[in-house]
């Protein structure tokens, strides 16, 4: 460590010294070391043996203990400098994501590749039961499209609102109005930070976005009119998760790019998932889906799921009441289709 004078350590002269000194304790054994578990083990004993070489240095400015002490020091301080700069620091502040899930055999969702509307309505939507259907959106320009510096281009300008947070069932949970692009710097570069962008009226505001899609064939067999499906855009980082709930009408959850775990429960199973009590979120569970506690939520185990990695091209089939939990594993942008 270089001194005000330009010398180093405790040779910089007497006076210097001096002061040193005079603002550490009067006993080696008044000046703790309480470092934090994160410290590795290595580094207590050299700064033991430092602390000793201190003290005996005290009288002695320059003496053999100033000079190890100095040597010591340089040890310490490019120990710290190698640890501190072996890779990004932003890896070392930021909480790593959970590991992609194991989807085992027999909880994986059927996949379907462009089945007849006879065989979807008669297999899936009647008896209402979840599938992922494969190869119904290749068609679909975004395909080939869409990417994050593409949304920079056609919509950056536009303003939007933003949630921010996790999921919308924690307390910091907020949401707020900022541009497409401001959205993508904040948000979406930036790896220590979350936020969502949910928009019910996205495709409706940028016609460029809506003519790169298009509804798919299967919603005819709804009862309602065209104008009645809802589309929407989900776009947001890795680690966004919409806890486990469930909607009021049928869904397509189409990927475009970008990978998302989901897991479903059946309506039957709604009394082992705990829904809130609450008006606001009575269609919300109370349950961490992925780290349950199961002390307070006993019979959460007994539910049965089925689930899937939903990959770019894929779309599932979300059933009316179906409860579904979503974590993106990558940024990801969605699109999906309410109808009755």
């Amino acid at each position: 460590m270089a001194a005000p004078d330009g010398g180093e350590g405790p040779a910089a002269g007497p006076a210097l010294w001096a002061e040193v000194r005079a603002l550490l304790p009067d006993a080696e054994e008044g000046l703790t070391l309480a470092l934090s578990g994160e410290v590795e083990d290595c580094v207590l004993p050299l700064l033991r043996r430092a602390r000793g070489l201190l003290y005996g240095a005290a009288g002695r400015p320059g003496g053999p203990e100033a000079d190890a002490m100095r040597r010591l020091g340089d040890v310490l301080c490019d120990y710290s400098w190698e640890k501190l700069n072996v890779g990004p620091w932003r890896e070392r502040v930021r909480i790593d994501p959970p590991p992609v899930p194991a989807v085992q055999p027999e909880e994986a969702l059927p996949r379907l590749h462009c089945p007849s509307l006879e065989h979807f309505r008669d297999n899936y939507l009647i008896p209402q039961k979840p599938v992922v259907l494969e190869g119904i959106i290749d068609h679909w320009p975004c395909m080939k499209k869409w990417s994050v510096d593409y949304f920079c281009q056609v919509a950056g300008c536009r303003t939007v609102p933003v949630e921010l947070g996790t999921r919308y069932t924690d307390e910091e949970w907020s949401q707020k109005l900022m541009t497409v692009s401001d959205f993508i710097n904040q948000y979406i570069a930036n790896e220590n930070s979350v936020g969502y962008l949910a928009q019910h009226q996205l495709f409706d505001q940028i016609p460029e976005l809506k003519e790169d899609i298009s509804i798919p064939d299967y919603c005819c067999l709804g009862e309602g009119e065209e104008d009645d499906i809802t589309i929407n855009a989900w776009f947001g980082p890795e680690g966004t998760i919409s806890p486990l709930h469930q909607d009021p009408q049928q869904n397509f959850l189409a990927q475009v790019f970008g990978r998302k775990y989901i897991r479903l429960y059946s309506p039957e199973d709604s009394e082992n998932l705990y829904p809130h009590e609450s008006q606001i979120l009575h269609n919300t569970s109370q349950v961490d889906v992925e780290d349950p506690d199961l002390v307070k939520f006993p019979n959460f185990g007994k539910a049965a799921f089925q689930s899937c990695i939903l990959m770019p091209g894929q779309v599932l089939f979300i059933p009316v009441k179906y409860w579904h939990y979503v974590r993106s594993l990558d940024i990801s942008f969605s699109v999906s289709f309410w109808w009755s």
